[in-house]
């Protein structure tokens, strides 16, 4: 059980990754454009939404608190936010409008990568929580402020 934990901290990312592009690949060609569109603006956002919060918020990592090891080698440096949690917490968000089947995939792999990180005491409850929220936010943001608008007809409300 060790090993498929460490497995899940260490590489369920790159796993999720390989998913995530497999959905992209079967999408029809328009919505690869706009998912692709999307994706470019969104995942560089979430990312520096996340690196200006880590300067807000310091989480000194379980293992340099508790002062042991951990069963994954890390830096000493700031938990908040997990990146390999953010990584696929804003890959989920992006698929979502695209794919729900792919996003909820996604979403499942970003739990377990989460709970693994935390399990091999690299990581704060707060840090996976805290991706999953900024990514959810930003993501969002992004896709109600650049989403095409659909046109009303006349006569009707929106």
């Amino acid at each position: 059980m060790t090993a498929l934990i460490i497995f899940s901290a260490k590489y369920l990312v790159y796993v999720g990754v390989v998913v995530a592009a497999a959905f992209f690949i079967f999408l029809p060609r328009a919505k690869q454009k706009r998912l692709a569109l999307y994706g470019i603006i969104a995942l560089p956002a979430t990312y520096i939404v996340a690196k200006l919060l880590s300067l807000l918020y310091y989480d000194p990592r379980p293992f340099v608190v508790a002062h042991t090891i951990p069963l994954v080698p890390h830096a000493p440096d700031n938990g908040f936010p997990s990146d390999h949690t953010l990584l696929l917490a804003a890959i989920a968000s992006v698929l979502y409008p695209y794919s729900k089947k792919a996003s909820w995939t996604m979403w499942v792999i970003t739990i377990v990568v989460g709970f693994s990180r935390v399990a091999v005491g690299i990581h704060h409850s707060v840090d996976i929580i805290g991706a999953g929220v900024i990514a959810l936010v930003v993501c969002r943001g992004v896709y109600a402020f650049f989403a095409p608008r659909r046109a009303v007809a006349p006569g009707t409300h929106s």
